[in-house]
């Protein structure tokens, strides 16, 4: 494994990396509160036959964290940075692994350039209504109607107890290890301006369900090699989001194991047998 910094438009990007030069690349796209270290297990796994790259967004993990007053915390600027990021390492055509914040990012870049695509992971990452789960409605009142008051109760989100229980929901007793959540903690507390930078992705998100038929027309379009494969239990983007993939990809492959959003943490194993299996 290795750990590098890029920069992009004067930017740093922290990536991971493992894997043989001469193999296809696979792009691990993290999600929120995360950071690429929530692929530490996959990656190895997945490098004994893909040269896997995995980012770190702007403003998460070890990846430079701009003040707001000169960068805009958007889906589509991140998309951007994303994208430089691949230019930068000359990565034209590549495997695709998206997860929650990393599936509207993955998206907008896959339909945008359908031609680098190779395959699709998507893994709690959802482009379907069918996939918000009960807090999506909640979301969607704050969207028509942003309140001060209502800004300040989603930094909820950042709190240990709700990252902890992000993980651990819908999981198998003791299959989490602490490793995870705590990080995340850890970046929360030391990115300066974190809560108001992750509180602007939070009302931005509206713009990724607004793509979701966009993400769909692709799908339909251009047929992408695609494996679903999602924890079950998860509340926040829930089952139904990954069977939906079927009605645009009929070939797609759906699998569900018995987890939550962060299904790697208690599954890392079986997805990756999925992934080597399918690709």
């Amino acid at each position: 494994m290795k750990y590098s910094n890029v920069d992009v438009n004067g930017q740093k990007i922290f990536y991971r990396e493992s894997g043989e030069e001469h193999k296809e690349y696979f792009v691990l796209l993290h999600g929120f509160p995360s950071s690429s270290h929530m692929y530490r297990d996959l990656i190895p796994l997945l490098a004994t036959k893909y040269h896997v790259i995995a980012p770190d967004f702007i403003g998460f993990g070890q990846s430079e964290a701009p003040s707001r007053s000169v960068f805009e915390y958007s889906f589509e600027n991140l998309t951007s940075y994303v994208e430089g990021f691949l230019k930068e390492l000359k990565i034209e055509r590549f495997y695709l692994y998206v997860f929650d914040y990393g599936a509207p990012i993955g998206f907008r870049i896959a339909m945008r350039n359908p031609q680098k695509i190779l395959g699709i992971v998507s893994q709690n990452g959802n482009v379907y209504s069918e996939g918000l789960g009960k807090k999506w409605e909640a979301r969607a009142q704050y969207w028509k109607n942003p309140t001060l008051e209502l800004r300040e109760s989603y930094k909820q989100a950042f709190a240990l107890e709700t990252v902890k229980g992000q993980y651990e929901f819908g999981a198998p007793s003791n299959t989490v290890a602490p490793d995870g959540y705590l990080l995340d903690i850890y970046y929360s507390q030391t990115i300066p301006d974190y809560a108001e930078i992750q509180s602007d992705l939070i009302f931005d998100y509206q713009t990724n369900v607004a793509l979701y038929p966009e993400f769909q027309k692709y799908l339909r379009e251009h047929q992408p090699r695609l494996l679903a494969v999602w924890g079950k239990n998860d509340p926040s983007f829930v089952f139904e989001g990954a069977k939906a993939f079927l009605k645009d990809v009929p070939k797609a492959r759906v699998v569900g194991v018995e987890s939550g959003h962060f299904a790697l943490e208690s599954h890392c194993k079986e997805i990756a047998k999925e992934i080597l299996s399918f690709f």
